[in-house]
Order: C-alpha cells, then sequence, then structure tokens
C-alpha cells in the first residue's frame, strides 16, 4: 500500500523490517492488506471522431448515454472501421476505471466483479480489456459467460461534446448469487455506479448490485456510489434520493448530476445538500475544479491555514483540515467543505476528459482505504481514537483527487498507465505541504 498524496517524511508508517525488540511484540506473518470492491458492467471503450450527420445516421441523440441494440452496434462498428475513424480503443467501464485507477495508485489489490467471456480469443474485445487492466485488480471472482462483454462507444463532435452508445452483450447478466457475502463485507468499500441500475427484464445485473448493496450496509461497509450520467438520474430523481439516502454512504457525482439529484446547479449547495443523506460527498466541477463536503464531530474539527473562500455558504472552507467522519459517529456533527482549483491551473490542452471523475474517485478511495489498512497493523495508534473513514483532511484529499485526475486529462486513456511521480519538477512542495 502506498500511502495518498504526499508526506513530509520517508517514514510515516511502520515497515516490515522492525526493530528485533519491537519484532518479539508481535511476531505476525507480515503486514494485513484491505482492499476495495467494485461492480462493474465489463465492456471496451471505442473513442471516435463523428459530426452531426454520423450521429442522425445511427438515431443517436448528441450529448445523451444509450443503449443500442446489437444490429446497430455491428453497422456502427464496420462504419468506424471502415472510414478509419476509430482513435482509441481501451478497457473501460466506470467501476473498471475506478478499480484500475485505484490500484495503480496504491499499489496495491481491488477486486472487479462483473462478467467475462468464458471464451477468449486474442483480439477479441475481452481480450483487450485483460491486456489493458492492471495485474493488481484481482479478476477471479468475475462471473464467465457464454457470449460477448459490452462495447462502449465514446462518439466526440467537433465541439468536444460526448455521445455514448452502448452495446450491451451480456455485461448486465452477472447473478446475485455470484456475489461472495465474505467479499464484501471483509472489503474496505463496496463501489457501484448508477449504470448498474438500468438494465432491462431478463437481466440481472441489478439484482446481484442490490445483494452485494444488502450484504454491505449490514456488515457496515461503506458503499460508495458514483452517478455517472445525468440523464439516467433526470429520469427519477426522487427514487435516487431515497436510494442514496438508505443504501449509500459515499457519493460522488459532477455538477450536472448533482443539480439532477439535488436540484442546485451550484456545485457546493448540491454537496451540502447530498450531505443530508451520505457522509461523504465528491463533486467535480470542470474547469471551477473539487468539492468535498463530509462531517467532522465537533471535538474532532481542525481549522483551515488556508484563506476562507466566499461562495453560497460563506467561509465554507473554515473546517477543512478535518478528516471525514460518519455522521453516526459524531456526537456533535458539524459539516466540513473544501475546495481544489485544477492542478497547476489545469492542463494546456485537454486531450480526453472521459474518465477523470472516475480517477478522482480513485484517488478518494486510495485516501479510505489506507485508513482501514493503518487502522489493521497499528489498531492502537492514537491516529485512531478519532472514528474517521479517511486517512488524510479533505483538504488534502481534494488536492490529491486533483492532481491524479489531470493525468487523465493529459492522455487519451482514461485509465492511468503509472503512479503518481514520487517527484514533481513543476510543482512547488508548498502544494503538498500547507
Amino acid at each position: 500500500m502506498k500511502f495518498p498524496g504526499r508526506r513530509r517524511h520517508k517514514h510515516y508508517f511502520p515497515v516490515e523490517d522492525k526493530d528485533p525488540l519491537i519484532n518479539q511484540l508481535g511476531n505476525d506473518s507480515g503486514l494485513k492488506h484491505s482492499y476495495i470492491c467494485g461492480i462493474d458492467q465489463i465492456v471496451v471503450d471505442i473513442e471516435a471522431k463523428v459530426d452531426q450527420a454520423f450521429l442522425d445516421e445511427f438515431g443517436l441523440q448528441r450529448g445523451m448515454s444509450q443503449v443500442i441494440e446489437s444490429d446497430i452496434t455491428n453497422a456502427l462498428y464496420e462504419r468506424l472501421k471502415r472510414d478509419n475513424m476509430i482513435d482509441y480503443e481501451f478497457a473501460g467501464g466506470t467501476i473498471g476505471n475506478t478499480m484500475h485507477n485505484y490500484s495503480v495508485l496504491a499499489d496495491d489489490r481491488s477486486v472487479l466483479l462483473g462478467v467475462m467471456s468464458e471464451n477468449i480469443k486474442v483480439g477479441s474485445y475481452a481480450y483487450k480489456f485483460l491486456c489493458n487492466t492492471s495485474s493488481r485488480v484481482d479478476l477471479n471472482h468475475l462471473q464467465p459467460v457464454d457470449g460477448p462483454i459490452g462495447r462502449c462507444f465514446t462518439l466526440i463532435d467537433d465541439s468536444g461534446e460526448r455521445t455514448f452508445a452502448i452495446s450491451a452483450g451480456l455485461m448486465n447478466h452477472l447473478r446475485p448469487e455470484s456475489i461472495s457475502q465474505s467479499l464484501i463485507e471483509n472489503a474496505s468499500a463496496l463501489v457501484i455506479s448508477a449504470y448498474l441500475m438500468r438494465t432491462t427484464a431478463d437481466e440481472t445485473m441489478t439484482q446481484a448490485t442490490l445483494q452485494a448493496v444488502h450484504y454491505a450496509n449490514q456488515a457496515g461497509v461503506p458503499v460508495v456510489l458514483t452517478l455517472g450520467t445525468k440523464f439516467l438520474i433526470e429520469q427519477d430523481p426522487q427514487w435516487w434520493a431515497e436510494f442514496v439516502e438508505k443504501h449509500v454512504d459515499i457519493l460522488a457525482m459532477n455538477e450536472e448530476e448533482g443539480e439532477a439529484i439535488t436540484g442546485f446547479n451550484d456545485p457546493l449547495l448540491a454537496a451540502d445538500k447530498a450531505l443530508d443523506w451520505v457522509d461523504l460527498v465528491i463533486c467535480t466541477a470542470g474547469p471551477r475544479g473539487l468539492f468535498m463536503a463530509g462531517y467532522v464531530d465537533d471535538r474532532f474539527k481542525r481549522e483551515t491555514e488556508y484563506p476562507l473562500l466566499p461562495g453560497a455558504i460563506a467561509e465554507f472552507n473554515r473546517y477543512e483540515f478535518s478528516r471525514g467522519m460518519r455522521k453516526a459517529d459524531c456526537k456533535n456533527p458539524i459539516r466540513a467543505y473544501s475546495h481544489t482549483a485544477p492542478y497547476m491551473g489545469g492542463p494546456d490542452t485537454i486531450k480526453n476528459t472521459n474518465g477523470a471523475g472516475d480517477c478522482a474517485l480513485a484517488a478518494v478511495l486510495h485516501d479510505l482505504s489506507a485508513n482501514e489498512y493503518h487502522k489493521l497493523n497499528v489498531p492502537n495508534s492514537a491516529k485512531h481514537e478519532q472514528q474517521a473513514i479517511t486517512y488524510s483532511s479533505l483538504a488534502q484529499i481534494s488536492k490529491y483527487a486533483n492532481r491524479a485526475s489531470y493525468e487523465v486529462l493529459v492522455q487519451h486513456s482514461p485509465r492511468l498507465s503509472r503512479g503518481l511521480p514520487e517527484r514533481e519538477d513543476s510543482l512547488e512542495q508548498s502544494y503538498w505541504d500547507k
């Protein structure tokens, strides 16, 4: 487990080569490890530049995420191949991207649940998915199916607007009995997306997801929901608000999804409203940066050393140096907020926005898992006198998430190929020290 963000000291966690006297106190077989578990529709992303006429030809609505039939899928793919319009093909999926990026950042295990083609041929979509997924992502719990996994076409027009066309294949056929109860109960978090609730009558992904959520809720494992797309939430925002309040602990969204579920177009107010339902909120807001909101007990609150910021909530970042807690664990809960502008003002040229939010969430999950890892191995640490769910402060996590998402914005792939650099000549150390 690499620890998130940057730390001032070289050794901030006990290593396995301890002092011989200390070893006698507890002769364990190495450190205990935590992991993150996620459920996803296993898909391959296919990216291409198109125009409005192309979208009209295949009956696609600009800017929306829509499911297409297999005959349209085959015709669409053949047209893209024939005209050499395909720019990139990557392993994809909202949670698949998040699990991969988490394992790259943390250099540790994550578990991905979903389906995988039982018979895999070299060059097939399933083969491409496996080849482009970190070896740290545990794929041993995937359910085999006799058929193809999904394909997601990301069609980008001249204005940069992205239209998603999804061919489901058998990606929604994960069965409830394929969900291991012990696997969920021992995870640091269960990560799901709103897309998992968009299934037809003969598909079992929604039931499998609800089964996993039930196991997590019973065991007190944090359930993390990423909203995915505003169009899905807009169909029934009341249902989503009730689902989040009943089952979800941590909510990840962008400003459009936040408005769809809360009714507030200001990301800070949307995050504040979401705190009525959950314990921690991550809201990405494009060029405005990233907002976080959470709870802290009054006796553990820590005031910021940064200037207090104006906004829809006056001086909202006052307690951003606090570590996030579950509201239920607070005797006197206080709401804490943080905001971080885009890393280095954002990239000069954005090559891809697909997956930036997933990478930001991966960084947040890394911090949550690091807290569990430290708790497992140093349970008597003074750090755990506070029943926090995060290892770092909201301000530090926000910076880390911004830094990680920057790496996706400057490349074409939604997945990281390496962790963050140990030394960054372009970045003043004060960015992390504050």
